[in-house]
């Protein structure tokens, strides 16, 4: 049973500093979000300001006023901002205590992690509340070194990769996962964010806070798990940052560690720079797909655009550019839905088309 929970997201609702949120307003498996608190979109709809559909989850000014409006205390209180800095401000550790004084259990994805902070683990224990750190790994003698067991993983692993961070690679896996699904496919998602795992994904791992030597093992135990029990037709793997940023190791190990059989790589055609990172340039979309195919020797059979700052139009004649220049199916997971991307699986791989039609 969904427990319900409000989310915190002060200033960044629909932008990219704002990815937990928007993913848990688009998917969540394991929440009942009741509303958004963010002051700089107050008074509007959460699924308006995020897809142009109302969803009816509201956007509050601050805590108090969703309480006030909500006419309840929900059970969680969900850092909903994933910052370039990590680490919580003054203003907004006093929202945290607050939510604790109010009852609530908080679920946190940051860096900085509240159950390792004194002031709110006393805090905690005289409100009766928890402290969730989503992205804390465990003790490393927990953590799994890369054993080259994946290589016998014969399901046909696909990692949704790209050329920056925060421009919907989750979202186009879980897109796809879905599509999948309703073609009669066993499809498995691996995620490799802590906003995967606030949604409730059953596999994953939130990989930047993983230590160097454990990423790759982590990735490929997870993939192990998934095809173990859940026995998939094709297993979906979340990307990270992107191979090229130079910022973040995360892709490196997702495809040392899931050794993908064939990669989609998103982009975003208007952004300049990487987010959070002004005085570093974008890569080019060709310079990633070289990249990415030299370093994984695999294959890139897809392209997915992110629309951010685009109109229709500029969409549409991208799409078309885009599949000229490179000779790939290009789609937009979130404006046309996923069928490119099902029959350049489908290509590439022919059994599971077969899987598909045997099934339904």
């Amino acid at each position: 049973m969904e427990e319900k929970a409000l989310i915190y997201c002060e200033g960044h609702f629909g932008d990219a500093d704002g990815k937990t949120a928007n993913g848990l307003i688009r998917r969540s498996q394991k929440y009942q979000i009741t509303c958004i608190i963010d002051s700089t979109k107050a008074g509007l709809d959460s699924g308006e300001v995020l897809n142009g559909i109302k969803n009816d989850i509201p956007i509050f000014q601050d805590l108090t006023e969703a309480i006030e409006s909500l006419r309840e205390v929900p059970k969680y209180f969900i850092y909903g901002i994933a910052p370039k800095e990590a680490f919580l401000s003054t203003n907004q550790r006093k929202v945290l205590l607050k939510a604790m004084f109010l009852g609530m259990d908080v679920v946190n994805g940051l860096h900085d992690f509240i159950s390792d902070d004194n002031e709110f683990v006393q805090n905690a224990q005289k409100c009766g509340v928890k402290l969730y750190d989503i992205r804390k790994p465990l003790a490393n003698r927990y953590l799994n070194l890369y054993s080259g067991n994946i290589m016998n993983v014969k399901t046909p692993k696909i990692a949704i990769l790209g050329t920056d961070c925060a421009i919907g690679k989750r979202t186009t896996a879980m897109l796809l996962v879905k599509t999948l699904k309703d073609r009669g496919l066993r499809a498995s998602f691996i995620g490799t964010g802590q906003t995967s795992i606030i949604q409730g994904e059953k596999y994953g791992i939130a990989l930047d806070a993983i230590p160097s030597e454990f990423m790759t093992g982590e990735v490929e135990n997870a993939i192990i798990e998934a095809n173990l029990h859940e026995k998939p037709d094709v297993i979906i793997i979340e990307g990270q940052s992107a191979l090229s940023h130079q910022a973040f190791i995360s892709t490196a190990a997702i495809i040392r560690g899931g050794h993908p059989d064939a990669i989609i790589v998103q982009h975003p055609p208007k952004r300049k720079t990487r987010v959070d990172f002004p005085y570093l340039k974008m890569p080019t979309l060709k310079s990633e797909i070289q990249l990415l195919e030299t370093f994984s020797h695999s294959k890139v059979i897809a392209i997915t655009i992110n629309h951010e700052n685009m109109n229709t139009e500029e969409l549409k004649r991208t799409t078309k550019d885009y599949e000229d220049l490179f000779h790939l199916p290009t789609t937009d997971a979130l404006a046309y839905g996923c069928n490119k991307l099902v029959k350049a699986l489908f290509k590439a791989f022919p059994d599971l088309k077969e899987k598909s039609q045997i099934i339904n």
